[in-house]
């Protein structure tokens, strides 16, 4: 471009033969307009009278004079601007490839790279001057036995070479494999997240279900041979593996069975058409992944794969947790049972030979697998009497168990206390234990009966003692302060109760006496969320719409309560007006 450039200025006349633009006033590059000043020939005033006056003497002279001069200024015009405008181009040229040689060239990681190698340089300098000293003092102790040393230069010199190569040889050979086992630090590398997606979390679910197949598929045929799901099959492999056993050739026929299903993989990925399994394999139906998924399927996608994942972990845990609590003596009756089993295999193993060892315990595993296992399966009152493993992994507790079995016991403990002290202190007569144990049951705010003026009588139920968290939602009311409300639902025996989670007066909690319920069922706030719904719609005459106490966790239980009290109300009712 450059070239061009100067191909382009050296076109016209020189430079010299030009005005001089320095007296022209200030402009900034940019701006390039026809405005440019030009120095203008002074002219005299007769010249002047001469050129106004057409009657006067060289009329036709000085009109061709004058459009000589202005065409000569026009030319000298236009290649003003001709220069201006390569000048221009030039500097933006110039502008661009000066960006590109800063982006180029870097000066910041030069002056790193140089402070760097100044920084070697200068211990390079110090380790030869501490080598030149070191030389320097040993100089003298070599100068005095100059002379035997004179013979012996050439062997070692020779020796020095000698070395050298070697050492360079070593090098060229063995260096790679050197530098592989020099130490670096760890990179700390963060992984990506990926967002949440339908389409992906459905693809890796289809992912998950393939990988896993071979080995359910696996753990099915071991199941169906323990089962004698086939006879025949079934009778072979135990004929097959105590005959093997009982040689010693139980590794030997491991080993082989391993490399005969890898053969078998390695035909059916060409091609081949094999079947090697006990259990018939069932084809199940693929189903194309949709495009384009409603917020409805969406939100169920998610909480299918919420269950299963849930379910999922829960089993996980639970073996984790058996295996935990069996070696931390959780159950001590259990664990002792294992202490003494390994005592007993660690005697064995210092007295007994590894053969005998390796035939009891294959001939134990076989006849267990094949024979004991199917009877135990077959006759579960047997096996729940005399399976010692299956026995010891049930009664093997997890970790909510153990706290449920805790909170039962302070529970027993506090009934026991509480018993105790209602025999030991006077009650006053003419009041029953379910009375007396209604006054000492509280809310947050205080006591049930004070908090929604009811008689002391009245107290939930036992399934409602902590009551249900939900929001009741007002449909008569037009203000968002009352339409929704946050709380907590109780049933008693005549009432249903809801206690607001916002401080202020008990205005804000409602009372509902069940007699006066016209109507109560399920209900689904959102139509578009899938399912039955989390809510609860309770119409009494006071009410156009019926009330709802939605986002209920435990809807169903709630529900079934409140049903079967307002059931059994109703009927107390009718049966007492006949």
């Amino acid at each position: 471009m450059l070239k061009k450039l100067d191909k382009i200025r050296f076109r016209g006349h020189k430079r010299d033969e030009f005005l001089d633009l320095a007296e022209s006033p200030n402009a900034s590059d940019t701006e390039c307009g026809d405005e440019i000043p030009v120095k203008i020939p002074r002219t005299s005033a007769r010249d002047n009278e001469e050129l106004r006056d057409p009657a006067g003497p060289g009329t036709i002279i000085m009109a061709s004079g004058v459009q000589d001069f202005n065409r000569t200024e026009s030319d000298r015009l236009n290649e003003i601007k001709g220069h201006l405008e390569i000048a221009l181009l030039e500097k933006h040229f110039l502008q661009e490839e000066l960006r590109k040689l800063r982006e180029e060239t870097n000066a910041e990681t030069l002056r790193q790279e140089l402070e760097k190698e100044r920084q070697r340089r200068l211990e390079l300098e110090q380790k030869v001057n501490e080598v030149l000293k070191a030389r320097a003092e040993e100089a003298p102790a070599a100068q005095q036995p100059a002379k035997p040393q004179a013979q012996a230069n050439g062997t070692d010199k020779r020796s020095h070479t000698v070395c050298s190569r070697l050492q360079k040889w070593f090098c060229d050979k063995f260096g790679e494999y050197v530098e592989d086992f020099r130490f670096q630090p760890e990179e700390n590398t963060v992984e990506t997240e990926e967002p949440l997606s339908a389409r992906r979390l459905t693809e890796n679910m289809r992912r998950l279900k393939r990988g896993a197949k071979p080995v359910t598929n696996f753990v099915k045929n071991l199941s169906a041979l323990s089962d004698w799901y086939s006879i025949y099959t079934s009778a072979i492999a135990f004929i097959i593996y105590m005959n093997a056993v009982w040689h010693g050739w139980a590794i030997p026929m491991f080993l082989f069975l391993a490399i005969l299903r890898l053969s078998l993989n390695y035909l059916i990925a060409r091609g081949w058409r094999i079947q090697w399994s006990i259990v018939p394999e069932v084809s199940e139906p693929v189903e194309p992944p949709k495009e384009d998924l409603t917020v409805s399927e969406k939100f169920q996608l998610v909480l299918d794969v919420a269950q299963k994942a849930q379910n999922l972990f829960g089993k996980m845990a639970d073996i984790l947790e058996k295996i935990k609590n069996l070696f931390m003596w959780v159950q001590p009756e259990i664990t002792q049972k294992l202490y003494i089993a390994l005592w007993a295999a660690f005697i064995a193993s210092c007295f007994l030979p590894y053969r005998i060892i390796g035939l009891g315990m294959g001939l134990y595993a076989g006849i267990k697998f094949f024979l004991i296992d199917f009877i135990f399966k077959r006759c579960p009152r047997l096996r729940a009497k005399y399976d010692t493993p299956y026995i010891i992994w049930t009664s093997l507790p997890t970790d909510p168990q153990l706290k449920e079995r805790s909170n039962a016991t302070v529970s027993r403990r506090l009934q026991t206390a509480a018993s105790r002290s209602y025999v030991g202190s006077s009650a006053p007569t003419g009041i029953s234990k379910d009375e007396d144990t209604s006054r000492f049951h509280t809310t947050k705010r205080g006591n049930f009966h004070e908090v929604f003026n009811l008689s002391e009588n009245e107290r939930p139920l036992a399934v409602c003692e902590n009551g249900w968290r939900c929001c009741l939602i007002n449909r008569d009311r037009k203000m968002p302060t009352d339409y929704i409300r946050n709380g907590v639902l109780y049933v008693t025996e005549n009432y249903l109760c809801f206690e607001s989670s916002k401080s202020g007066s008990s205005k804000r909690n409602k009372v509902i006496k069940l007699t006066d319920i016209t109507d109560i069922q399920k209900y689904k706030v959102l139509s578009v969320l899938p399912g039955s719904g989390m809510g609860i719609a309770v119409s009494t005459p006071s009410t156009q719409k019926p009330l709802v106490f939605g986002a209920m966790v435990h809807r169903d239980e709630a529900f079934e309560t409140i049903f079967s009290q307002y059931v059994k109300i109703t009927s107390a009712s009718s049966s007492s007006e006949s």
